[in-house]
């Protein structure tokens, strides 16, 4: 008996054995085809990857030439996009059009089928149609953006319908989609946006990538139409770099509380920048949040008993070789990994999709990404991102505590579901200090901040404010213009003398209080009073426009713009500061 099951178990072992060596057999000889792709493929062929598209961008060159790790692919998926430079290609079995009224196509071909199929069903001027064509893909999606406003619409009409359209060609089963890119008129970049929205409509989701791999990809191959290729190539590069750093913005904002929560997102941060141009440096200490960031410090307490939900502020800095510098950005992002509201606890379901808390953080690590790519030689960038998960506990803090924040106002909490403002403040002051040895410097906040914000300008805007030495700068102008133009837009707000009112303390003893006691959709100003608090509580009160050392300041409120759960997020306001400062 013992002898058979002896013989037995060596039976299962040689099998298993044999199995192993089977797979990793496969295995070798998958890398080996990848590596023989990657090696022979033409200039035409690009693999969109999270972090490491290897492309030359608009005008600027992608200066990353490293060899792309297979760890790196689990963050982001693999997009094989192709420069396509014939319409009669016999790869694809679709074609993906959008068209604009009273348009006339450049691509000749197209032209006909469009003509014939308006004249037997005037509705496809609005209405996305399936249609039959007499070319080797056989199938064409057209998705008409419909009547364009000259005065108040804007381009975003040609990515909505691009990401329609992709979408319809999935749902008829193309897995190989030709893009055909066509210019129009009233907007400068027309094609970039339509690709960038046919990309958007290819994403998924870093969890359901992680669950189930089989998912990855929506598409085979992807490929890109112009009549003019070398302005294809432009563009597919420069949309490569874009929608690569997006989809970063897009994992960490997107991912429920535990998959990304503080350490995670250090560990998903660090593989993304290893090897990189960017220097990161984690702050991970009780003590030193004690010390140097006690208003974080503050936020942290709750969730501080738990490892796994410790909080991090990463920096991230890109410093260019030479003396070429010309202006030097501090970006700090909210990364609040889920927010219970504290001991002011959310109620009547008010915490739901409180894991998107996070995408002003998750923004900065996608812009970081595109500062590593396009290596811009006039420009010095260093990000924060404030990773913290405000959550309920007999350690948490609480109203009525007055904290010395790091530029040495004393802080009353009133309300502790006003923690964005808190993990902020002492890391704008700490840039408010490396700012004055710095050139030509410009402080930022973006966060997903105040309920106000969305209730002002409703869904899909990000609201920008100037201090006084900004505005007298134009940023608010000049990010205005730039999302305006790539699709990411912005409404202005102003930060008046009544928000720094409010805000003064009210207490012999306090400086500022943290908050009003009511949320900010129930008071007036309840977007620009945060604005005010970040300013006074770091200490940029003091560096105005008349002072001796005036710092330009700007503040970015996304929560109407970075995604409303359960829809997909967006990686706002990423392309508009892509726009303003690389592209």
């Amino acid at each position: 008996m013992v002898k058979k099951r002896d013989k037995k178990r060596k039976k299962q072992n040689h099998r298993y054995d044999q199995k192993i060596k089977c797979k990793r057999k496969i295995k070798e000889n998958i890398v080996r085809l990848l590596d023989e792709r990657s090696s022979s493929s033409t200039h035409d062929l690009y693999q969109l990857r999270g972090n490491r598209p290897r492309l030359d961008g608009i005008g600027k060159k992608c200066k990353c030439k490293k060899k792309q790790s297979q760890s790196v692919c689990k963050l982001s998926p693999d997009v094989r996009i192709k420069v396509e430079v014939s319409i009669d290609a016999a790869e694809y079995d679709g074609i993906v059009l959008v068209t604009a009224p009273g348009h006339h196509l450049k691509t000749s071909k197209l032209q006909g089928c469009i003509s014939d199929a308006l004249t037997l069903d005037p509705s496809l001027k609005t209405e996305i149609a399936v249609l039959p064509i007499n070319l080797p893909a056989k199938r064409l999606v057209h998705s008409p953006t419909g009547p364009i406003d000259p005065d108040y619409d804007d381009v975003r009409v040609f990515k909505i319908s691009a990401a329609a359209g992709i979408k319809r060609a999935l749902k008829v089963g193309i897995k190989r989609p030709l893009l055909v890119l066509e210019e129009y008129h009233r907007y400068e970049n027309t094609e970039l946006v339509t690709l960038l929205g046919a990309l958007e409509a290819l994403y998924t989701p870093i969890q359901v990538r992680e669950h189930d791999p089989s998912k990855n990809h929506k598409v085979e191959v992807l490929g890109v139409y112009t009549p003019n290729s070398d302005k294809t190539n432009k563009l597919v590069s420069c949309a490569n770099i874009l929608e690569a750093s997006r989809r970063i913005a897009c994992d960490i904002g997107d991912c429920d509380p535990e998959r990304m929560a503080p350490p995670k997102v250090e560990e998903y941060v660090r593989d993304l920048f290893k090897g990189s141009s960017i220097k990161m440096t984690v702050v991970s200490d009780a003590q030193e949040f004690k010390k140097n960031y006690p208003l974080f410090e503050a936020v942290n307490r709750a969730a501080s008993v738990q490892e796994r939900h410790r909080g991090r502020i990463i920096y991230l800095e890109y410093n260019p070789a030479g003396n070429g510098i010309k202006e030097t950005l501090f970006i700090v992002g909210k990364g609040v990994t889920y927010d219970t509201g504290g001991i002011d606890v959310k109620i009547s379901g008010g915490m739901i999709g409180m894991s998107r808390d996070k995408c002003g953080a998750a923004a900065v690590a996608g812009f970081m990404n595109m500062v590593d790519k396009f290596q811009p030689k006039h420009l010095r960038v260093v990000g924060a991102m404030s990773m913290v998960r405000n959550s309920i506990g007999s350690n948490g803090y609480v109203a009525d505590e007055v904290i010395t924040a790091r530029s040495g106002a004393r802080v009353r909490v009133v309300n502790t579901d006003a923690e964005g403002r808190m993990v902020m403040a002492d890391v704008l002051c700490k840039f408010k200090e490396d700012a004055l040895k710095a050139v030509n410097p410009h402080l930022f906040t973006i966060a997903t901040l105040t309920g106000h914000a969305h209730r002002t300008v409703g869904e899909g805007y990000s609201i920008v404010m100037d201090n006084g030495p900004a505005k007298k700068n134009k940023t608010n102008e000049r990010l205005q213009c730039a999302g305006d133009k790539i699709g990411d837009p912005f409404e202005v707000s102003t930060i008046r003398r009544e928000d720094f009112s409010s805000y003064k303390g009210i207490m012999e003893g306090d400086d500022v209080i943290q908050s009003l006691s009511k949320p900010s959709v129930q008071v007036s100003r309840g977007h620009q009073g945060p604005a005010a608090f970040l300013i006074m509580a770091s200490g940029l009160d003091k560096h105005g426009s008349e002072t001796a050392e005036p710092l330009r300041y700007t503040h970015i409120d996304i929560a109407a713009s970075g995604g409303t759960f359960p829809s997909p997020g967006t990686g706002s306001p990423v392309l508009a500061l892509a726009k303003a400062y690389l592209v």
